[in-house]
């Protein structure tokens, strides 16, 4: 089976594509020309060969593509019109309730409905939603995620899971770096804990690696609940404390790389995908890309040289030679 490529909106973000001189700047125009915005986004996917499309935060999200064409309906008849349509949405948490306040459930539950509802009128079926962040290393007092913390963490994904699906949309995870669902450990326990008929999960390769962990063997031991992933590449593990505040996502970035040239086994990666229930879609993430289009090219590159090279067996070699590296 050959898979749909497609990206989130956060590939377009870099201020060079848009000629203008940083990310604020960018914001602005986006606020104040949303249909532009959207436009050139669409004829650069276009024009890229990528026909999916995964909305985000601002100024790619929601709220944006609604001021643009009035409705999701037209949204999605406009991005049919070029081949395109959307795939999914990323809940930030800096753009939704903060699921650690206990008394947040109704708003978190109303949130996702209307995330939901505007995915299901474009066409599209997966809510990607991550957990809150750790706190810096050293914080007093601690806080620990630990099985209480990571239980209420599951009753709330299966209130929302449950509310999403009466759309047709299904809840998946997101494995951010500096997360509380970022080592491997953090992912099997949310897994155990969660039902999988209301949660799924969505593994990103970079993160998992960046937090020391095997993206392979996390996506082998629960291919079945992979709705979709973000296939991202890594230049080595996170080696240091960050201090996990507004500056984090920023502090990681030197981290990441494109697709081929860090530390991930896309051969056995891709091989573990196409067990999945997400096989079907291949989503390449590249933050802030100068050149998108070119990016997005040479990604779709890397992705089907290792589909035509299936792994046999060489994983455990593979990631050997990343820890003598």
């Amino acid at each position: 089976m050959t898979p749909r490529f497609a990206t989130d909106v956060i590939t377009f973000y870099h201020p060079d594509f848009w000629g203008l001189d940083s990310a604020d700047a960018l914001r602005d125009w986006a606020r104040d020309h949303p249909r532009p915005f959207w436009e050139r986004v669409m004829d650069a996917l276009a024009e890229a060969g990528v026909t999916g499309l995964e909305l985000t935060f601002a100024p790619g999200d929601i709220d944006s593509a609604l001021r643009a064409f009035g409705s999701a309906a037209f949204f999605r008849r406009e991005l049919a019109a070029r081949g395109l349509s959307v795939v999914s949405a990323f809940v930030a948490g800096s753009d939704a309730p903060d699921w650690r306040q206990g008394g947040n459930l109704p708003a978190i539950v109303a949130d996702a409905e209307r995330r939901a509802a505007f995915l299901a009128e474009a066409g599209a079926e997966l809510l990607v939603a991550g957990l809150p962040m750790r706190a810096t290393f050293g914080t007093r007092p601690p806080f620990f995620v630990d099985a209480a913390y990571m239980t209420r963490m599951a009753d709330i994904a299966h209130v929302v899971g449950e509310a999403v699906s009466r759309y047709g949309v299904k809840l998946a995870f997101h494995t951010e770096s500096n997360s509380t669902l970022w080592y491997e450990r953090d992912i099997d326990l949310f897994m155990a804990l969660t039902d999988p008929r209301y949660v799924w999960l969505c593994p990103d390769s970079c993160h998992i690696a960046l937090g020391g962990g095997d993206p392979v063997a996390v996506a082998r031991r629960h291919s079945q609940r992979i709705a979709l992933a973000h296939w991202k590449d890594a230049v080595k593990p996170i080696d240091v404390e960050l201090t996990i505040d507004d500056t984090v996502f920023a502090q990681q970035q030197p981290y990441m790389t494109e697709l081929g040239t860090g530390i991930v086994d896309w051969r056995a990666w891709a091989d573990a995908m196409s067990r999945t229930p997400g096989a079907d879609i291949v989503l390449v993430e590249l933050d802030e890309a100068a050149d998108p289009v070119a990016a997005l090219r040479a990604g779709r590159a890397v992705v089907e040289a290792a589909r035509a090279r299936p792994t046999v067996g060489d994983h455990a070699a593979h990631i050997e030679r990343q820890g003598q590296a």
